[in-house]
């Protein structure tokens, strides 16, 4: 039975690039003039969530977002998740309506058309360099000056063994919140893995359930606190996933 599912899967796969790459095409005029200056770069997010929402309903993908607590409109906050598949970045999107910007992976700026983009909006990380990870900071501080939020995957990456429900989480997300004393929002996404991971031959239209977590204060702590703060929202997350697989 599973060999009649190849078809579907490669056909499925190329659908999934169509719909990333022919809306960006048809917007490309204004996505142009919409990263032209930094300053407009909230109508460049509202753009961004349409284009996700297109390629999340053209996947056959049903959204369920509960909310435990709802951001604040015109206020700054880290927003962390686990990262599980290529649509973690489109679901972000429709999650979250305060304008953010992602942290995240230089090597996706090679990818065609949707690299031209990534790289002049989001912040890249050469998680190989030091300097490149310090330069992070920079970047970030000077966007949450501007009244925007940040995006990081704290895992740093998929991990290889599909068979790990959360991997570590890496500490800069959390030094970041604390140096600029802003929440941090924990997400969990149950299903992108199971919808659509980074193994070519799975996937399936369905639902992708999500869960926006009570927020995590950094009101007066340190960066000595990074390391506790990094448990706690990854326990959160943790925890919802495994809830998640009892249902």
């Amino acid at each position: 039975m599973k060999f009649f599912k190849y078809p579907f899967w490669i056909l499925y796969r190329i659908w999934f690039y169509v719909l990333v790459t022919l809306p960006i095409l048809i917007l490309f005029p204004i996505l142009i003039l919409s990263i032209l200056k930094e300053e407009w770069y909230p109508y460049f997010f509202k753009l961004a969530r349409l284009w996700a929402k297109i390629i999340l309903i053209g996947m056959g993908f049903r959204i369920i977002i509960k909310r435990e607590q709802t951001p604040e409109p015109n206020k700054s906050y880290m927003f962390i998740a686990n990262h599980t598949s290529m649509a973690d970045i489109m679901l972000m999107l429709v999650s979250v309506k305060n304008p953010f910007v992602f942290v995240g992976k230089a090597e996706l700026a090679k990818i065609p058309l949707f690299g031209f983009f990534y790289k002049r909006t989001c912040i890249l990380v050469d998680r190989s360099s030091e300097k490149s990870r310090k330069a992070v900071f920079l970047r970030a501080q000077k966007r949450l000056k501007q009244g925007l939020s940040i995006c990081i995957f704290p895992e740093g990456g998929v991990p290889d063994d599909t068979s790990m429900i959360l991997d570590a989480f890496k500490d800069g997300a959390f030094r970041l919140a604390i140096n600029h004393q802003i929440p941090i929002v924990p997400i969990t996404f149950a299903d992108n893995k199971d919808r659509f991971s980074y193994v070519f031959f799975s996937g399936g239209p369905g639902k992708m359930r999500v869960k926006v977590h009570p927020f995590l204060s950094t009101d007066g702590l340190t960066s000595k606190d990074a390391k506790a703060l990094n448990e706690r929202a990854r326990t959160t997350i943790y925890e919802q996933l495994l809830a998640y697989q009892k249902n």
